[in-house]
């Protein structure tokens, strides 16, 4: 009885230890915005590679459409079609570690930070304010995902570790 209590715990000690070697690295912020429109993720576009461009399309009062190239191919598009389009690519390597923004009903402004120091913003200074940046750190921006329709309703930000090995990117 006390060899099977013994390899008990230490079957516990074991699980505990691999546990906490672990790391958690991601996280997940938001969703920022109003209920409406169509539910979209791009979780299966982080598999090409880390985010490399962003497309957005803007309107006088809010942000219109999104879209996102992961390593070398661009997401599908979501939103509407009014509006001028932004394009903007990062730097090979660089990584969105924060974006903050403005919304009421609609998205109305995206500003995303770099781990170069670079601000790219898009769309009108008007609403409520929020501010995301991963939980943990070493980890950036992955893949958005949201609510869209004729606008962009929502966003919500996935965070994780920059991919450790990208040929296409």
């Amino acid at each position: 009885m006390l060899t099977l209590t013994v390899a008990l715990l230490a079957l516990l000690c074991a699980s505990a230890s691999a546990n906490a070697i672990q790391a958690r690295s991601s996280s997940y912020s938001g969703e920022y915005g109003g209920g409406g429109g169509e539910r979209f993720s791009h979780s299966g576009n982080q598999l090409d590679g880390p985010i490399t461009a962003f497309r957005v399309r803007v309107s006088r009062y809010y942000i219109v459409g999104l879209q996102v190239r992961y390593g070398t191919v661009w997401s599908n598009y979501v939103g509407g079609s009014s509006g001028d389009l932004e394009e903007i690519f990062l730097h090979p390597g660089e990584s969105v570690i924060q974006v903050s923004g403005k919304y009421k009903r609609y998205l109305r402004k995206l500003v995303f930070v770099t781990d170069k120091g670079r601000y790219l913003p898009f769309g009108k200074d008007t609403g409520t304010s929020f501010n995301a940046v991963p939980l943990h750190p070493n980890t950036v921006l992955r893949f958005i995902s949201g609510r869209s329709g004729s606008v962009i309703d929502a966003i919500g930000l996935h965070w994780d570790v920059y991919p450790s090995t990208c040929s296409s990117c």
